[in-house]
């Protein structure tokens, strides 16, 4: 009697730790599924946009802040030279009583490209493809446009009089 007392608490003692291991089993089971569940719900929903909803978000209104007045510093040029051990003194400025002479200025250039030429095969009037500051004009000779004045060309280049000036300009590919 003792011995099968012994082999059925022996017997009691698997079953009990098989149910163990059960339990554990279908307790990982669930938190699977569930995980799954939720990546497979999430995946669904986002492939369904119909079913979102609509968010409004509130206009704020826009207020400025107040700007504050910046505190202003000068630099002090009376200080010590850290190797020579001296104190800097300021250098003369130049005198600015001198006579200058007057630079004459040109006007600025305009940014002034010839692209090309039109030839008409019964007048032989050439007509001039010509850009000016990026916006491209067809000129003749002696047509005038934002003060640029075509006086001649050929297939290479043109002369163009801008300011009273006359400038040679090349064909650019």
């Amino acid at each position: 009697m003792g011995s099968a007392h012994l082999n059925g608490i022996w017997f009691l003692e698997i079953i009990h730790n098989s149910m163990k291991k059960n339990t554990k089993t279908y307790l990982l089971l669930v938190i699977v599924l569930g995980i799954w569940g939720t990546i497979g719900y999430r995946i669904f929903s986002s492939m369904n946009p119909d079913q979102q909803e609509n968010i409004t978000i509130p206009l704020q209104q826009f207020k400025p802040k107040d700007i504050l007045v910046r505190d202003t510093f000068s630099i002090s040029e009376n200080y010590r030279d850290p190797f020579l051990g001296t104190l800097v003194t300021p250098k003369k400025e130049a005198s600015s009583n001198r006579n200058l002479k007057p630079v004459n200025e040109t006007p600025p250039q305009k940014d002034v490209r010839y692209t090309g030429l039109i030839t008409d095969g019964k007048t032989n009037k050439k007509i001039f493809f010509v850009t000016i500051n990026g916006q491209q004009y067809l000129m003749g000779f002696k047509d005038t446009i934002d003060g640029i004045t075509l006086q001649s060309g050929n297939p290479t280049d043109v002369k163009i009089e801008e300011s009273g000036r006359i400038r040679t300009i090349t064909l650019q590919e």
